[in-house]
């Protein structure tokens, strides 16, 4: 029996010793002309990054609020699960690009005054520079955009202002911005912005509700991006997401909707992003 056990340990090492792992650098940085500074990202390879020379499909994965670039790889274990997703096959190698929404100001949007512009940096400045940097495959068929809380206002909001830009969103218990225009003034004063005009309540609130850019797009824009949208069912955002469901339902916008058992909680998020990272290489591998 000894033998026999030891036998199929020296099997076993050799498939072992080859595994490869994904790395990850969370401390990388660009300099900003739009935020005018220094701006941090961190990033994840795929195993056999170092020793192929192909380009990859890349997914956007965006933090919440009160953390940075960090948070998906200290809290949400991103190269552990993305290895082993990549490893059991129910993920297609890809590079993950989770940028700092946590300095200056925080938030993924320009600011209504115009002072702020992070989401022109990121499509204008962050985009181009890692889609230069790294071998990323830079077609909408091969890019992704997903996040938790703040950052799945992000994902919703990046990927209805920009449909033609990306293949997959996956908004998890995401912020899915006001649900009227009461609750664009109740955003606005949180930013600081106390009694706002009605102008200024109708801008935010057609700019920054996933409600209402869902409402209001044509609905072939809309589902040219496939959705997965994930919420637990103790989460404070339950109602939003659950309201953009049904908005979808009624425009018969095709999407996954789920609500599963738990709340705002990394323990939530750490269980989705297996299933984000499938859903997203449906898309990048033509499904």
């Amino acid at each position: 029996m000894q033998k026999l056990l030891a036998l199929l340990l020296c099997c076993c090492l050799p498939a072992l010793a080859l595994a490869q792992h994904g790395k990850v650098y969370d401390n990388l940085s660009m300099e900003s002309k739009i935020l005018n500074g220094e701006r941090k990202y961190a990033i994840y390879l795929p195993p056999d990054y170092e020793t192929s020379e192909r380009s990859y499909p890349v997914l956007y994965l965006l933090h919440g609020a009160g953390d940075d670039q960090t948070g998906w790889v200290q809290f949400g274990e991103v190269l552990h699960i993305a290895d082993k997703a990549i490893q059991e096959g129910k993920a297609t190698p890809m590079i993950i690009v989770m940028p700092d929404a946590n300095t200056g100001r925080r938030g993924y949007f320009n600011s209504i005054q115009g002072d702020w512009r992070y989401e022109d940096f990121f499509f204008e400045e962050l985009m181009p520079h890692v889609e230069q940097t790294y071998r990323i495959k830079s077609e909408k068929r091969y890019r992704a955009v997903a996040g938790l809380s703040m950052g799945g206002g992000g994902s919703f909001m990046y990927a209805l202002h920009h449909p033609e830009l990306f293949s997959s969103a996956c908004p998890l218990s995401a912020s899915t911005g006001p649900v009227d225009l009461d609750g664009a003034e109740r955003y606005l004063s949180f930013m600081g912005i106390e009694n706002a005009s009605k102008a200024q309540k109708e801008e935010y609130y057609n700019k920054y509700s996933a409600l209402a850019l869902i409402e209001n797009m044509p609905a072939e824009e809309v589902e040219s991006v496939r959705w997965y949208i994930d919420c637990g069912d103790d989460d404070f955002l339950y109602e939003g997401n659950s309201l953009v469901h049904i908005a979808m339902r009624k425009k018969e916008i095709p999407h996954e909707f789920r609500i599963r058992d738990g709340g705002h909680t990394w323990t939530y998020w750490r269980e989705a992003l297996p299933t984000v990272l499938s859903f997203v290489s449906d898309a990048f591998h033509q499904y």
